[in-house]
């Protein structure tokens, strides 16, 4: 299980395509705004949602299911309930992806175990995102760090 930063930092490094299984095209959802903060910083996105297959979320090509992804994926990022993750786990095993990344609230030991045997990388109950954001400087992105707020006092002449 990976939960050290330079754990993490390692594993977003070599990780650069992600299938986020559970990727919503409602563009209010985490899932969805998860998976653009990643595009927009570099990584490729294959969402994976059967109810949207052949459909397009951010410009990319919706897959049923893991198996269905042409090309090679790096890190399996799952957006479903902890119950939905044991046949995720063996999808993600089957196509030879790197990491399996289970987001906020989303815990299966057994299957993160399954996972961590078959020589994946495991992270449980976090962000991708807010990782990233956290070990790169990506918290400026929609509102943060934005110089709006300031802990810098007002001088005499500053005051309104």
């Amino acid at each position: 299980m990976l939960d050290t930063a330079a754990d993490l930092r390692r594993c977003l490094q070599r990780c650069r395509t992600i299938a986020v299984v559970g990727l919503s095209d409602q563009w209010h959802r985490p899932s969805f705004f998860a998976a653009k903060y990643m595009q927009h910083q570099g990584w490729r996105i294959v969402p994976v949602n059967p109810r949207l297959a052949g459909g397009q979320i951010l410009g990319e090509t919706v897959y049923a299911r893991l198996e269905d992804i042409p090309q090679a994926v790096d890190m399996v990022d799952v957006f479903r309930k902890s119950e939905d993750v044991p046949p995720i786990v063996e999808s993600a095993i089957a196509i030879g992806a790197k990491c399996l990344w289970l987001q906020l609230g989303v815990v299966h030991q057994a299957a993160a175990d399954a996972a961590s045997a078959a020589g994946l990388d495991v992270v449980m109950d976090r962000c991708v995102k807010i990782e990233h954001a956290r070990l790169f400087g990506g918290l400026n992105f929609v509102g943060v760090n934005t110089g709006v707020l300031s802990a810098r006092r007002q001088g005499a002449g500053d005051r309104a």
